[in-house]
């Protein structure tokens, strides 16, 4: 700051000194400014705002992790709606088989026309088997029992376990377990253990699970006594009862991922909720206020030209002197 008698001496310009000074000040705050209003950002670069430059680091690392766990539940939604279209046609099969069965069970059926039917429901069966096998999404069949992990957030923990049970012959025909052991038969119900479940009474129509890979393929086979016999109304109507476990069993699979894409559509408004929030405390942290940072603009650039001024008059001072030096 120029003090008393600065004016008086000519070597060192104390004023201009000071008029430069703040002159660059305000050329520093008024580049500042200039580069806020050209990148849209408060805080350039760490020193403008180490706290807040540190914060808004941590929420845009947040960010970028929710938006990817967000189009992960998109993908998981894809997988899981490949899935339940090959379960709706499934479960077309099965109810068609389920139509013929019962048609096969009146007895105005003849001999000819109950193997017929027998061959079309077969027939149904190997398309089962086929779906399941086609049910494929980026090289992972879904339909073979398949266990998957989402990542539905942007931490680790952030999982959602779907675990899809198989889907086939065997798995809807066949005996799963010890509770399934009177699966289509209440007679002689099904070995849970043995390689072949049977249907009927008469072992006219039977599951071979450990065919087509344990797919398993259904069988009409005849009787015990003529395996050439096709199955009569009683045996249709005994299998009627292993389509309804069937049917029962698609539904408790429709079931499972019915909630688990419920569970997905949740997760996804969530986050679109979550990353909504975050942008918003960001946005506070980080981006520009163009309206206050206009105003300053204006500010500094009057304070600029007061300045520039200011410096010229302080460069002319020095010749005041000059008056005393006249004759």
């Amino acid at each position: 700051m120029a003090a008393f008698g600065d004016l008086n001496r000519v070597n060192t310009n104390v004023t201009a000194l000071d008029a430069q000074l703040s002159l660059n000040k305000i050329n520093r705050n008024l580049a500042e400014s200039q580069l806020r209003l050209s990148t849209g950002l408060s805080i350039n670069k760490a020193e403008d705002n180490v706290a807040g430059y540190s914060i808004a680091t941590r929420l845009k690392g947040r960010i970028a992790g929710l938006e990817q766990a967000l189009q992960n539940v998109g993908d998981a939604k894809s997988v899981l709606d490949i899935a339940e279209a090959s379960y709706d046609t499934i479960m077309d099969n099965i109810i068609e088989m389920k139509t013929l069965a019962t048609q096969a069970s009146n007895d105005t059926m003849g001999t000819t026309e109950r193997r017929y039917i027998s061959d079309q429901i077969e027939a149904l069966a190997t398309d089962i088997n086929e779906i399941a096998s086609q049910t494929v999404f980026q090289g992972n069949n879904l339909l073979e029992g398949s266990s998957f992990n989402f990542q539905v957030g942007e931490r680790g923990t952030d999982l959602l376990t779907v675990d899809l049970e198989a889907v086939d012959v065997a798995h809807l025909f066949g005996a799963a377990g010890p509770a399934d052991a009177t699966l289509g038969d209440t007679t002689n119900g099904v070995d849970p253990d043995g390689a072949t479940a049977t249907l009927s009474e008469g072992d006219a129509i039977t599951v071979d699970v450990s065919a087509n890979g344990g797919q398993g393929e259904l069988i009409f086979t005849g009787d015990a006594t003529d395996p050439d016999a096709v199955p009569n109304g009683a045996d249709f109507r005994s299998f009627l009862l292993a389509v309804d476990t069937a049917v029962e069993r698609m539904s408790d699979r429709v079931n499972y991922i019915g909630i688990k894409q419920s569970s997905l559509s949740i997760r996804e408004e969530t986050l679109s909720e979550s990353i909504s929030a975050n942008e918003a405390a960001k946005s506070r942290i980080i981006d520009t206020d163009f309206a206050k940072e206009q105003s300053k603009v204006i500010r500094l650039q009057i304070m600029q030209q007061t300045a520039t001024a200011a410096l010229s008059q302080a460069n002319m001072s020095p010749q005041a002197v000059l008056s005393f030096m006249g004759g």
